[in-house]
């Protein structure tokens, strides 16, 4: 079972990737270090674990992750103003005194350096902790040796001055971290605070994690519904947006489930309990959108390759700038290691290693929002670059609720009797179809009536009801018995009624299609989707008609589970290299189909264990329009991921260009680390509006 910890004062995302690194060269098979939650997922020994986190980042305090303050991060920052405050005023008197006053004497060099400490305390002892552990490229040490090597040519004011721009940077973007931290949990604040729990006759107040099943509990109308439970008592109107992103409330009554996260709107419920809080609807939704970034998007793990080698890299570049055109040339060495300087500040590739990820899990929480669940931005990723989609027919496009729509007679049978036969042959039989004639009938089945039943397979079934036969099925039964008919085409679900060796008549049953259908389909040609199927295991009439109405490019029917299977490969075979196939299904009779597709999305799959186990991607309520929705989220997720690579590589490259140069200070190259890493969070961002 994984294990979570907290890792408090995890400021760096580089430091994040050396973590499970670390932690997975240590033989753990599964680690997972999220750097926009600040926690480790862990599976095996949690001492081991975290003897190696504290090897590699000493500065990291780890928690149980239920022991967790939420404010301790706030905590932090407002620590840090007591620092950087008094550092500023002693750095402004410093200023004043050396440049108005002209001094440049021991006292205003213990200014300047009392001001670089009270700042730069933190960031010299990681450097010196993390150098001697061996990590020598982060950003600790590239700051504290640009720094110090101003001191030593005697440019003190702005070693001061980039320590402290570096750590009002650092305070700021820290700031922006954990704004967008709060803003993406704060779309998945969905858990109740408390749970009433009846005990006889009274109502006491507990933990939501300290219900078991089987417990009776009492929501009030305004309350969080804190786990998943059976209504006993009473009806209501229920807010499910926070779950499907739905605006209209749903009605719930007795005998119905009612699923954790959603919100009691009116009537007085009391509910048994189902499931414990671990195992509740919302506690998997929040696992798995804080642990999707386990399956990281083939550009976040290029960026992570690229910073390994960005960093070093630079730092080469330093030294070689450093020292050949003073050895080789007779170049001043002052101005050399100065330009060297600016290059080491510059070198720290923060942008990329946090905006990315912070992106793409401002994706996959606005998703969620949204009523989408994505299992991991390899996913949204392959959302954005959907060119073919195939929706399953029953469940997913229709309402997967038959009806039936009409009876025709022959041979001078009755409407009852047709109805009636029908139901009575169909009594043993869950299919869908069967269900729709028994509720057509309307009457209770008197099963002592039915004295021989049997089922022929892909035909129908066979049945003698008091000494009249009976068989219901579809055409191929009426010309395996001979029967004569003068219909066998019907446009529509058919069932053809035969009693005692005469054609009765057929019944037509119907499935409606869902209201948002046809704008599913009309969105996702707007958004470029080159080609929108439909896969069914219906027949070719009904498939037809509803390709039809909806405006589909081409259908599939009569299809197994594998037949649909090798309709997604045929379609592989066709398509372009970087298009991706999208397979909507209902998660559970497609999970071949699903798993086969290059994003399987599970429709209709609220409180459904298997559709969220099986899919890629789970759509909360059954509406298809929200695949255009996800679509969008995705697309817009890269795009704001790409601004963040382009804008943080074209400044750091023009200020690498600079600075060997000789154009560009210490100043400068400061905001081209941090200014840039701010700019670039603070873009991650609009992913949430």
């Amino acid at each position: 079972m994984p294990k979570k910890l907290k890792l408090e004062g995890l400021d760096c995302a580089s430091c994040a990737y050396e973590i499970e690194e670390a932690l997975k060269k240590e033989g753990f098979e599964f680690a997972l270090v999220n750097f926009p939650t600040k926690e480790v997922v862990i599976e095996g020994d949690i001492e081991k674990a975290k003897e190696i986190i504290k090897r590699v980042e000493p500065g990291v305090k780890i928690i149980e992750k239920d022991e967790h303050d939420r404010n301790h991060d706030h905590d932090d920052l407002k620590k840090m103003l007591y620092f950087i405050i008094p550092s500023l005023l002693l750095f402004i008197i410093g200023i004043l005194l050396r440049y108005y006053y002209e001094m440049d004497n021991a006292f205003v060099f213990g200014i300047f350096t009392m001001s670089y400490l009270l700042v730069g305390w933190k960031v010299l002892r990681n450097a010196v902790v993390n150098s001697v552990r061996g990590n020598v490229f982060d950003e600790n040490f590239l700051i504290t040796i640009a720094t110090l090597g101003a001191f030593a040519i005697r440019e003190y004011p702005e070693a001061v001055g980039v320590m402290l721009f570096y750590v009002v940077g650092e305070f700021f973007q820290d700031l922006a971290v954990n704004r967008s931290r709060r803003s993406i949990k704060s779309l998945l604040a969905l858990k109740a605070e408390y749970a009433s729990l009846k005990v006889g006759e009274k109502i006491v107040k507990v933990k939501p994690e300290e219900l078991k099943v089987g417990d009776i509990i009492v929501i009030k109308p305004g309350e969080r519904v804190p786990v998943d439970g059976i209504i006993i008592e009473g009806s209501s109107n229920v807010d499910t947006s926070a779950l499907t992103g739905e605006s209209v409330p749903r009605t719930v009554k007795e005998g119905e489930e009612i699923l954790s996260g959603m919100v009691n709107l009116s009537g007085l419920l009391t509910v048994k309990v189902t499931k414990e809080l671990k195992e509740s609807t919302i506690s998997r939704i929040l696992e798995l959108v804080e642990n999707a970034s386990a399956r990281k998007a083939k550009t976040e793990k290029l960026i992570t390759r690229f910073a390994r080698y960005y960093t070093p890299a630079v730092v080469g570049l330093a030294a070689l700038i450093a020292l050949i055109p003073p050895l080789a040339f007779g170049e001043p060495f002052s101005d050399w290691f100065y330009r060297a300087l600016v290059l080491l500040v510059i070198s720290c590739p923060c942008a990329l290693v946090l905006s990315i990820p912070l992106g793409y899990f401002g994706g996959i929480g606005k998703s969620a929002r949204e009523g989408i669940l994505v299992k991991g931005s390899n996913f949204l990723d392959a959302l954005s670059k959907a060119t073919i989609v195939a929706f399953d027919k029953t469940g997913t496009l229709t309402k997967g609720v038959f009806k039936v729509t009409k009876i025709e007679m022959r041979n001078g049978f009755t409407e009852e009797e047709i109805i009636k036969f029908a139901a009575l042959a169909e009594a043993h039989s869950n299919h869908p179809i069967a269900k729709a004639i028994k509720e057509a009938y309307g009457k209770e089945i008197n099963e002592a009536e039915i004295k021989e039943h049997e089922n022929i397979a892909g035909h129908g079934v066979k049945a003698r009801i008091d000494g009249v036969e009976v068989m219901v099925g579809n055409d191929r039964l009426l010309h395996r018995f001979n029967i004569e008919h003068d219909t066998c085409r019907v446009k529509g679900t058919v069932a053809h009624v035969v009693i005692n060796g005469k054609y009765a008549g057929y019944i037509i049953i119907s499935d409606e299609i869902k209201e948002d259908a046809p704008i599913a389909v009309r969105d996702l040609k707007r958004l470029g989707v080159k080609r929108v199927i439909m896969v069914t295991g219906d027949n070719r009439e009904v498939a037809a008609e509803i390709a039809k109405q909806l405006g589909l490019d081409s259908f599939y029917a009569e299809l197994l589970p594998e037949d649909k299977v090798k309709i997604i490969e045929e379609l592989e075979k066709e398509k372009a290299p970087n298009d991706k196939i999208v397979f909507v299904g209902d998660g559970i009779n497609d999970a071949p189909v699903l798993a086969r597709a290059d994003v399987g999305v599970a429709m209709g799959a609220l409180g459904s264990d298997a559709a969220i186990e099986t899919a890629d991607v789970v759509i909360m309520d059954d509406k298809p329009a929200k695949l255009p929705t996800g679509i969008r989220v995705a697309r817009k997720t890269q795009r704001i991921v790409w601004q963040n690579i382009v804008f943080a590589l074209g400044v750091k490259l023009a200020f690498i260009s600079l600075g060997i140069l000789g154009e560009a200070t210490m100043w400068e190259a400061v905001f081209a680390d941090v200014g840039v890493a701010l700019i670039a969070v603070f873009n991650a961002m609009r992913i949430l509006r």
